[in-house]
């Protein structure tokens, strides 16, 4: 009797080789890519920023430059722009310092559960504005209501007196409680938004609040 010619397709070797060929290539994949996206979510340094090197997540001292958020042609979104540098809180800060108040930040934000109503990155509450890039709402800035309201010189006065005493300020329908939160760790939550500010994420949020330009044409989306 001669032997039965088979298809290659009702091969059962055929299929086990080609299973542990994708398989290989599926595993070698995941490896490539989670050494590429460790490379691209790793805080710069401040010699990155002092040198112009963009990272997607810059250094802590980043907080001692002025950022903004511009639509670029070729990504098709918005991109934060790291421009030169400026005092903050009066000061500029070391890498250690700056590190030691984004750290304190984060802490604070932690603590006060803000993630409850906020948003950040994503994650979080959908209750109260999402605060990724908080720091750039025009209404903070110099000539902005909020800042305004406050009777401070600085875009991160204004933003630390009112996590500080947000019941004074009403700056949304949904007002903010007062979370007891003190001066130094108001100053450490604003380097913290400032910093997340400076994080390219592709585009989010979109619209996130009014552009410089159309705020002072006039309005505003106060956060």
């Amino acid at each position: 009797m001669d032997k039965e010619n088979l298809s290659v397709w009702t091969s059962i070797p055929f299929w086990r080789r080609s299973a542990a060929w994708v398989t290989g290539f599926a595993v070698m994949l995941l490896i490539w890519l989670s050494f590429d996206t460790l490379g691209q979510i790793s805080m710069g340094s401040d010699e990155d920023l002092k040198n112009g090197i963009t990272k997607r997540v810059p250094g802590p001292t980043v907080i001692n430059y002025e950022i903004d958020y511009k639509m670029s042609e070729k990504r098709g979104g918005e991109v934060p722009v790291i421009g030169k540098k400026e005092l903050f809180f009066g000061k500029e800060w070391s890498e250690q310092e700056a590190a030691d108040l984004l750290h304190l930040g984060k802490l604070t934000s932690q603590a006060k559960n803000c993630m409850n109503c906020h948003t950040l990155l994503g994650n979080g509450g959908y209750y109260a504005p999402d605060l990724t890039k908080a720091w750039l709402d025009p209404a903070w800035r110099e000539g902005g209501p909020l800042q305004g309201m406050t009777g401070k010189n600085t875009k991160e006065e204004a933003m630390a007196e009112f996590l500080m005493h947000p019941s004074q300020y009403p700056t949304h329908a949904r007002m903010m409680p007062d979370l007891g939160i003190t001066a130094e760790e108001a100053k450490g939550l604003v380097a913290f938004l400032k910093h997340m500010s400076s994080i390219d994420t592709n585009g989010f949020p979109r619209n996130f609040s009014k552009t410089v330009e159309q705020f002072t044409a006039g309005g505003t989306n106060a956060r």
